[in-house]
């Protein structure tokens, strides 16, 4: 209905070049790989092999030196099939931009290269079993001895990290401070002392493997530091805004494929000797969802703009992130009522998006800390 006047005409010829590959590799294999619990290294390598993973990364680090907007593709390519399993995304727009922008160039020609062609995976561990987006009171501890930090602590809710290769792992150093007490460490994962916990079962998204963390006086050099000690947290302060981009993407781009897949529907289903898409209610349904998809699909654009200029702060980010999640269940919702108790089936894509739809509104940071986030940019500063 509108025109996206973001992307050119290389980027769409990108696009193609992705469908075909998600429509090929991905979306075929992806309730095997959702009754697997994983995704396997096999579907990695041809990721990377397809040009994929780490678009945004330079050609002198092994990506393809594109920009964000390659990144938001991909992101929207998986969406638009239900694909919500690889880890694409979280390896290639969340993990890489912390070695590319604060790791030593050591750090970045060892990993960066084998992440554009998948021989490599990576998570980054935040979470904590005692507290979700309070990362300043964080309690996995890295102590300094000679040249290595001692890392023990545990995380919880790390997505990709039963494959991954390595993990950035969020520490306190300084355990008297609160956030500038927080390093960043590259941790691989063949290292004694580091352990992976059980599988985590979730509701829905079950091809993305979810995992705890534990470390026990895991020894690791002081050149794994990615950025400055005690900085981490400022660190992770300059990444989020893209993290929650990543979130509004994905959602818009979920809600615009329910979207298609209830017309679809509608359009063959009888009832009452006629088409579900003949009542006015259907109609009315239809539109409404419309209208609020094609207002996220223009701010998110938007953001997108704002972003790749290098102008997208932290609470325009969260604004995106929080409507777009929003939004995104009300569509998997009212798309689900309208296929009826089929959409109930997990053999019909609504059913699997309307539970996979419900993560969006905590992945990157819950509704709830992005409400706080916008509070305080709008709140009047006390005086």
């Amino acid at each position: 209905m509108i025109e996206r006047t973001i992307f050119n005409e290389e980027h769409e010829l990108f696009r193609r070049s992705v469908r075909r590959f998600v429509e090929t590799e991905v979306a075929p294999n992806h309730m095997k790989w959702e009754d697997a619990g994983v995704v396997p290294k096999e579907a990695w390598l041809k990721a990377g092999e397809a040009g994929v993973l780490c678009c945004a990364i330079p050609e002198e680090y092994g990506g393809m030196g594109g920009n964000f907007l390659h990144s938001a593709i991909v992101i929207e390519e998986l969406a638009r099939t239900g694909s919500n399993g690889p880890c694409f995304p979280l390896h290639s727009d969340i993990v890489s931009p912390y070695l590319h922008h604060h790791g030593s160039e050591e750090l970045k020609k060892k990993w960066l290269p084998k992440m554009a062609t998948g021989e490599v995976r990576s998570a980054v561990g935040m979470t904590e079993p005692s507290g979700g987006s309070d990362l300043q009171n964080i309690r996995t501890s890295a102590r300094r001895d000679g040249g290595d930090y001692v890392i023990n602590g545990q995380k919880v809710f790390i997505s990709n990290a039963q494959g991954a290769d390595f993990i950035i792992v969020a520490c306190k150093t300084d355990p008297t401070a609160r956030a500038k007490g927080i390093s960043l460490i590259l941790v691989e994962t063949d290292r004694p002392g580091f352990s992976r916990g059980r599988r985590l079962e979730k509701v829905g998204s079950h091809a993305q493997d979810l995992s705890e963390l534990f470390f026990s006086n895991c020894r690791v050099p002081v050149t794994n530091l990615v950025g400055t000690e005690n900085r981490g947290f400022y660190h992770l302060m300059q990444e989020l805004a893209q993290e929650r981009l990543v979130q509004a993407v994905k959602a818009v781009a979920s809600a615009e494929a329910m979207l298609n897949w209830t017309i679809e529907y509608t359009s063959q289903r009888d009832a009452f000797g006629k088409k579900v898409s003949d009542f006015q209610n259907t109609q009315f349904v239809l539109a409404d969802l419309c209208s609020q998809i094609l207002l996220c699909r223009v701010f998110v654009d938007r953001c997108l703009a704002l972003h790749v200029e290098g102008k997208l702060d932290g609470p325009l980010a969260a604004v995106a992130k929080m409507t777009s999640a929003e939004m995104q269940g009300r569509v998997a919702d009212a798309c689900l009522q309208l296929h009826g108790g089929w959409g109930y089936m997990r053999e019909m894509a609504i059913g699997r998006a309307w539970v996979d739809a419900r993560q969006a509104r905590l992945a990157g940071g819950s509704i709830e800390i992005m409400k706080l986030i916008i509070a305080k940019q709008i709140m009047p500063k006390a005086k």
